[in-house]
């Protein structure tokens, strides 16, 4: 049995739900964590994270990333890194699996767009957007709107990232009706799960990347981390076929990321002296974090594939085409409510003016996965 330190969130400690809920409504011996986890699970937003991209467009190639086989491998990673520091496993997998709702269509060249698009409304942010998803728009339950999720999935959302000091609209709605301590760090379970998107993503590109052809095995050998792996693959295993070496390589990598956040967080954990989980809160800084050098490192990293791979010219001429999806059905949407599906016109009629509008519009867009998105856009836009 996992030994759980103090300064881990306690289920049974929780600050509890927004609504209070029966508790007849219980199935299962699931303790508030676990059932914020299986919540996410089941939800239709999740699902849609199947056919939202990552770096590639959904569509092409199956076995590219895309946000959903994303978010298992940094809740994979989460896990791995709780249990090794003593932490929540189920709030911190929790949190992993939910960071990427709020993401629309087309990833960042979706979010860049929409966010353009609603700069005269309050502005977008995917990670606001995930806290409304989950608060508001998934409503399946007859007693309350939202998923009605605890406060420490909440909070560890809102402020996985660090202490939020300028609120968006939505964030501020959200606060207003469920205080999240915004101006503090966030639990250690959260801020795993922010450093374990980084792990992922940082990993899983090089893999994408591979695979695409926008870069090969020789230009990593140039990389610290990266070029490191490879000659250890080498010299243990000469003559190693491609693909075995390319995974064995990452697989290294893989685990220099995870075994320097361990030991960082171990180290630092032991000087701060925290007590509890409000220690944590109040400590000022994060405590999960690469140690200097290997950040240092993987920002060279992180150059290469922002050059070679987020603005390669490929991907780029992909990025224009979605673009251009999103500048069409947002405007069109827009200024005609009424091609909304049925399910969406109570909230059109109820909404207050041009900025509650063109949060619903927003609503709807962002909900879209790539080949909706793509569907619509040929339908109505030609």
């Amino acid at each position: 049995m996992q030994m759980r330190v103090s300064y881990s969130c306690d289920p049974y400690s929780s600050r509890g739900r927004l609504y209070r809920e029966p508790s007849s409504e219980a199935r299962g011996p699931r303790n508030i964590f676990q059932r914020d986890r299986d919540r996410i699970i089941h939800s239709i937003a999740f699902r849609r994270l199947r056919y939202k991209t990552q770096v590639f467009i959904a569509p092409d190639g199956d076995h590219y990333r895309v946000r959903l086989t994303h978010s298992l491998e940094v809740a994979q990673i989460g896990r791995t890194i709780a249990r090794a520091l003593g932490l929540d496993e189920d709030l911190t997998e929790a949190l992993c699996l939910a960071h990427d709702i709020g993401h629309p269509p087309f990833g960042h060249a979706g979010e860049d767009a929409l966010e353009a698009a609603m700069a005269p409304y309050g502005g977008f942010d995917h990670n606001a957007q995930t806290l409304r998803t989950l608060s508001k728009l998934e409503s399946p339950y007859p007693l309350w709107p939202g998923l009605n999720l605890s406060w420490e999935l909440m909070e560890g959302l809102a402020k996985h990232n660090g202490p939020v000091h300028d609120l968006n609209w939505a964030l501020r709605e959200i606060d207003d009706a469920f205080p999240l301590g915004l101006q503090q760090f966030a639990s250690l379970e959260a801020q795993i799960a922010a450093i374990s998107d980084d792990i992922a993503y940082s990993h899983h590109d090089l893999h994408d990347g591979l695979r695409s052809g926008l870069f090969d095995e020789g230009d990593l050998m140039e990389l610290p981390v990266t070029g490191p792996a490879f000659q250890t693959v080498d010299r243990l295993y000469p003559n190693l076929d491609k693909m075995r070496r390319r995974h064995e390589a990452l697989r290294r990598v893989f685990g220099v990321m995870v075994e320097d956040v361990i030991a960082v967080a171990q180290n630092r954990l032991a000087s701060a002296g925290a007590q509890s989980v409000e220690d944590i809160r109040g400590l000022g800084t994060t405590v999960i974090r690469f140690s200097k050098p290997l950040f240092q490192d993987l920002k060279s990293v992180r150059s290469f594939l922002f050059t070679r791979m987020y603005r390669a010219p490929s991907v780029m001429k992909e990025r224009a085409r979605v673009t251009e999806v999103v500048n069409g059905l947002f405007p069109l949407f827009l200024s005609r409510p009424e091609l909304l599906p049925a399910e969406w016109q109570a909230d059109i009629a109820s909404a207050q003016g041009d900025v509650e509008l063109a949060r619903v519009v927003a609503d709807y867009v962002s909900g879209m996965t790539d080949r909706f998105a793509l569907q619509e856009g040929g339908r109505l836009l030609g």
